[in-house]
């Protein structure tokens, strides 16, 4: 049985499943909302942010495939809002190398400890199940799996190869990890041929170490810039969660630093708590304003699409994205930034996942 020490089980194990150790995300404290009026977790959502609960028969015939080839969902782990919408329509987004993550992000629901199973026949089970679907376009992504020597790029390589040898027409999305900066593990992905290679970023500079605690801000971006320089005819995206605390003037900041790694597509959605053990939601953001970044984006900082909406994830909209947007060539950052700075809550092996607490490294220089 699941060893856990959180009373609640939402945002974390999904009925059904069992790959690995769930351990507590800590305190839902983090020094960045010192001061602010932040939104309670049973405080009623704006009219924009409410949808019909999933329940409909192709959302019941999709769960029930997943189950019965122990498959996971993003839709699921990460409790996504659109899931109905999207589960109903035919289309997910599938979630490899197990259902739970050595990283401990504090807005993820998504379950953090230490994986046991590592399964090497998921990618021919994914393939099976898209072709079944008889999808135009798959979008895989993963748990972070730092304990692997190459974090799991072997096995997104092979689910890639595989799908588009039983669909030849179906476009692929990745929304790989870090790897923590390991650019041959970046580099193994891509030889597979993705049509679009995505890495989120999530939130600013400011709030990365606390919402973030095992990434870095720079990683995450020239990982995305050095996809360029290896491969600049595959599309690159990222995603950028609002209402955590940001400010304006730190998410145009964020927007030009992606723009000088060349990144093409751009996600805003709305954050929203998935359980009490996550960071509190800093504000609600209005429709008006996401519309607003959407021109701020593609208009003053020059991405080719941004998505945003309060309902947006990741995936929303992708097989347009795949098939209407063009790639762009490499930016100013094509080198990967932070591959040897250990974040404060990286995975090393000896210390099976203890928080490491280092200094932060000072400012890029240019």
């Amino acid at each position: 049985m699941r060893e856990t020490t959180i009373d609640a089980p939402y945002g974390y194990t999904p009925s059904g499943k069992d790959t690995g150790v769930v351990k507590s995300k800590g305190t839902s404290k983090i020094r960045a909302h010192e001061g602010l009026d932040t939104i309670p977790l049973r405080s009623r959502k704006p009219e924009w942010l409410k949808v019909k609960s999933p329940g409909g028969k192709n959302y019941l015939r999709l769960k029930q495939m997943m189950r019965s080839e122990s498959l996971h969902t993003v839709c699921e782990e990460a409790s996504c809002p659109n899931i109905g919408e999207c589960w109903e329509a035919g289309t997910a987004t599938f979630m490899i190398l197990g259902d739970v993550c050595t990283r401990a992000c504090k807005y993820c629901g998504v379950a953090h400890g230490m994986p046991t199973v590592l399964d090497t026949d998921e990618p021919r089970r994914v393939a099976d199940t898209c072709a079944a679907m008889e999808l135009e376009h798959v979008v895989i992504t993963s748990v972070n799996r730092d304990e692997l020597p190459d974090g799991g790029a072997g096995i997104y390589a092979e689910t890639i190869r595989q799908i588009k040898d039983r669909l030849p027409e179906c476009s692929v999305e990745v929304l790989i990890p870090d790897f923590k900066g390991d650019e041959e593990a970046l580099a193994t992905v891509l030889e597979a041929e993705p049509n679009i290679l995505g890495h989120n970023l999530e939130t600013v500079d400011r709030l990365h170490p606390d919402v973030r605690p095992g990434g870095r801000y720079w990683r995450s971006i020239s990982f995305l810039g050095a996809s360029k320089k290896l491969r600049p005819d595959i599309l690159t995206k990222t995603g950028i969660i609002l209402g955590m605390g940001e400010e304006e003037h730190e998410l145009r900041q964020a927007m030009a630093d992606l723009r000088e790694a060349s990144v093409d597509i751009l996600t805003l959605g709305q954050y929203l708590r998935p359980s009490p053990q996550h960071i509190p939601v800093a504000r609600w953001v209005t429709p008006d304003e996401f519309a607003m970044w959407k021109r701020v984006g593609e208009q003053e900082f020059g991405f080719r699409h941004v998505e945003s909406g309060p309902l947006v994830r990741s995936s929303y909209h992708a097989k347009e994205q795949a098939r209407e947007v063009e790639a762009g060539g490499p930016g100013r950052i094509q080198d990967v930034l932070e591959a040897d700075v250990p974040a404060p809550a990286e995975y090393m092996p000896q210390l099976n996942l203890v928080q490491i607490e280092v200094g932060r490294p000072g400012s890029r220089s240019a």
